[in-house]
């Protein structure tokens, strides 16, 4: 038997069937019109955004990073919850224009960007984070194409990675961002082009769930943003921090404290160098806004034995889940919360059962050899902390089977 992340304490049942955001999932499939269904819970969005607003300093902007989960509704919902939109594509560019977010309050990161990509956000108004020298160059002509000064920061590829972090962005060779000591230059060179400079982008990493780790790797940041700003003379009109913020997935994990994370940095933004004083910060964060917001349902097709082993078969998979299936990013497949949502918190059988997807491979496992409470045929099983990196970052056309359904809460 292996163990599964915990399940968040907010989930409930009432006789018998797991509560999501005060509706029972039965009903919640019905409404959609069948399985698999993503579920996603704006009130529990809304949390977090207090949360967060209420421990970390005033004047500290939050960014959503739209990659974690691009659902058309849910978008629009955060325009009027946080303060800018991180995008990584043109196809996210116009996801965050039409949910009504303000062009100069989205900023564009990764490597890659095409020409009309680029044409397309300065036309627009948003900020261009630079990856390479390169980029730079192509940016330039860009906005002579559109006859538009382009927005300009750069995205710093630092001298250091956040400790602990389940997916690190900087520190050593990285396809992301210019190297802490090539960056001033590509600055200066873009400034001295007639750019409108809008400052630096310093991600060091993501999922981390430790706030020593996470406060040392800000103070860093701070003190890298404000060395490469004397190197250039120019102090930046905005220092995105990163993010770095991780959920409880796994076995073991507890949820991330941030308060202390907030009581160091309303300390170093209260003593900064003096090239940032006037200098705007911000943080980006995708997983840790949405990722407790979302509930998987998936049905159960087939219980099966094989030399011993209980299957629980589901009409789900990781063609929609990839990440619950162990094969986004993590090294050692491990279990997410997981539940039978028409008998949550029943009592779970001696023999374990491991919950596996429709497709013909292998790697197609939701959960392995978890306990769970009998299972059967027509049950709807739930995974949690599916709100993030689910359908979008799943290879939804494998196998041709189809997309799963979505429906936004509260």
């Amino acid at each position: 038997m292996k163990s599964m992340g915990p399940i968040p304490a907010w989930f409930a049942a009432e006789e018998g069937m797991l509560l999501i955001g005060g509706c029972g999932a039965a009903s919640l499939v019905d409404e959609a019109g069948d399985t698999p269904l993503f579920v996603y819970d704006m009130d529990i969005v809304g949390a977090q955004v207090r949360r967060f607003r209420s421990a970390m300093p005033d004047a500290l902007h939050l960014h959503y990073a739209v990659k974690a989960n691009p659902y058309a509704p849910l978008l629009a919902r955060m325009a009027g919850l946080i303060d800018g939109f991180d995008i990584a594509s043109g196809g996210e560019l116009d996801m965050a224009l039409g949910a009504g977010m303000a062009p100069d309050h989205i900023s564009f990161a990764g490597p890659g960007k095409r020409n009309d990509e680029l044409e397309a956000a300065i036309f627009a108004g948003a900020t261009i984070h630079l990856e390479s020298e390169g980029e730079g160059r192509r940016a330039l002509a860009a906005a002579e194409k559109v006859g538009k000064t382009p927005r300009l920061a750069v995205r710093v590829n630092p001298d250091f990675d956040l400790k602990g972090s389940g997916m690190k962005m900087g520190g050593g060779a990285k396809p992301f961002g210019v190297d802490a000591d090539r960056a001033g230059a590509l600055a200066r060179a873009m400034i001295d082009a007639g750019a409108d400079w809008r400052g630096w982008h310093i991600f060091a990493g993501s999922q981390n769930l430790d706030p020593a780790a996470i406060i040392a790797t800000q103070s860093a940041t701070i003190a890298l943003a404000a060395r490469l700003s004397d190197q250039i003379g120019t102090a930046p009109p905005l220092v995105n921090l990163g993010g770095g913020f991780g959920l409880a997935y796994f076995p073991g994990d507890e949820r991330l404290d941030i308060r202390p994370i907030g009581v160091a940095l309303d300390s170093e933004m209260n003593s900064l160098p003096d090239i940032l004083k006037t200098s705007e910060f911000a943080i980006e964060l995708g997983r840790w806004l949405v990722g407790e917001a979302g509930v998987y349902l998936t049905r159960v097709v087939d219980v099966k034995t094989s030399q011993g082993e209980i299957f629980v078969v589901v009409d789900g998979g990781l063609h929609h889940q990839l990440a619950a299936s162990g094969n986004f990013g993590t090294v050692v497949r491990r279990n997410y919360p997981i539940a039978i949502a028409n008998r949550f918190g029943a009592s779970p059988v001696p023999d374990p059962v491991t919950v596996v997807g429709c497709l013909c491979t292998p790697i197609d496992r939701l959960g392995d050899k978890v306990a769970l409470p009998p299972v059967q045929e027509g049950d709807l099983v739930a995974i949690f902390l599916a709100g993030a990196y689910g359908a979008s970052a799943s290879p939804s056309a494998f196998l041709g089977h189809p997309s799963p359904r979505e429906l936004l809460l509260g």
